[in-house]
């Protein structure tokens, strides 16, 4: 991908370009970091230095190949159906993986491409639509009253809640979430979350072209795709695989609590809490000289008393599910990207 060009049908902002040059030198207008970018996509190197999200662990810089993020964008054009001349909107940061291929994808397909500034609420000065685009949880959140601008929109970067979950059933926009890394060029698997108009109970992530998964000796996925990695990836995501191309997400085996022998998924029990607890919340394991480790809950924002009697009586969970503690913290602390730190916050416990 040395001394890459881009497609003929693509434009920014309303605008084609004939040459690389004219695009970077226009880019500078819209920001430092979309021309940052483009001045390294069109370099002499065969790779791009990213950051990843920090979610996981430090954040650290890897090395992309320029083909294989090439090869990502051809498979999510392919999959949802997003030829030449496709209208995309760009409202995420251009320094993080998701923003940067967003940016690849127009390159390569030969988008129309629209970039705003990550607000909060994109959509809410927009006046066009378009048939594509990427947002995190909370943007989503906020875009509901314009979400219907967007054709097809894949959520990454965070869970989506159950409460926001049910406010997308009814609307007209395609809604998927993401499942992927930096490590695997964005997502690899997709799940549509607005199910229910179309009758289906449950939808799983179902893979992109060319990927095939596998789940190693403690349960975890392996994802073998050689378009875009050479090497297998190998996670902590403790998956249940449905079929050769669907897998359902459990936990990350890293917040695995081993509670008096019983292990507990956080995710999982994370997942039933939510339709009661309004704020920020997670789950987590603390040292304990019976139970090994129990179950504390955390949560955002000022102390509520009645918690723990609604947790009780909440029907979904089982005895060991439920938090032997309960914290709350005026303010948790978060990445880089804006997710939930659990280790950081937590060490506002000790």
């Amino acid at each position: 991908m040395k001394n890459s060009t881009f497609h003929s049908a693509f434009k920014l902002q309303g605008k084609s370009f004939n040459s690389k040059e004219e695009l970077i030198d226009f880019s500078k207008e819209i920001s430092a970091e979309v021309s940052d970018f483009l001045r390294n996509w069109f370099d002499e190197n065969s790779f791009v230095e990213v950051k990843t999200s920090g979610s996981t662990g430090n954040p650290k810089i890897i090395r992309l190949q320029k083909k294989q993020m090439a090869h990502s964008a051809k498979a999510t054009g392919d999959y949802f159906n997003l030829p030449q001349n496709t209208t995309a909107l760009l409202c995420m940061s251009p320094n993080y993986i998701a923003g940067k291929m967003m940016l690849v994808r127009a390159l390569t397909l030969g988008w129309h491409l629209d970039v705003v500034e990550p607000t909060s609420n994109p959509l809410k000065n927009c006046d066009k639509n378009y048939d594509f685009s990427a947002m995190v949880p909370m943007q989503l959140h906020n875009s509901l009253p314009d979400i219907h601008k967007i054709k097809k929109l894949i959520v990454g970067g965070g869970t989506v809640s159950n409460e926001l979950l049910s406010k997308i059933q009814e609307v007209k926009t395609e809604i998927f979430a993401t499942y992927g890394m930096t490590e695997t060029i964005t997502h690899i698997a997709v799940k549509k979350l607005n199910v229910i108009a179309s009758g289906a109970k449950q939808s799983y992530y179902k893979t992109l072209p060319n990927i095939k998964i596998a789940v190693d000796y403690r349960g975890c996925l392996v994802i073998d795709a050689p378009t875009i990695s050479a090497e297998k990836v190998v996670t902590n995501d403790l998956v249940e695989l449905i079929s050769p191309t669907e897998f359902k997400w459990l936990g990350r085996i890293d917040n695995v609590i081993n509670s008096g022998g019983i292990k507990l998924i956080p995710e999982q029990i994370e997942e039933k809490l939510a339709g009661i607890i309004e704020n920020r919340f997670f789950v987590a394991g603390k040292k304990d000289a019976v139970l090994g480790e129990k179950l504390i809950l955390i949560c955002e924002g000022i102390k509520n008393e009645n918690l723990l009697n609604k947790i009780q009586c909440l029907g979904t969970l089982s005895a060991y599910e439920i938090p032997k503690e309960i914290y709350f913290l005026e303010k948790f602390m978060e990445t880089e990207t804006n997710k939930i730190d659990r280790v950081k916050t937590l060490e506002f416990l000790k």
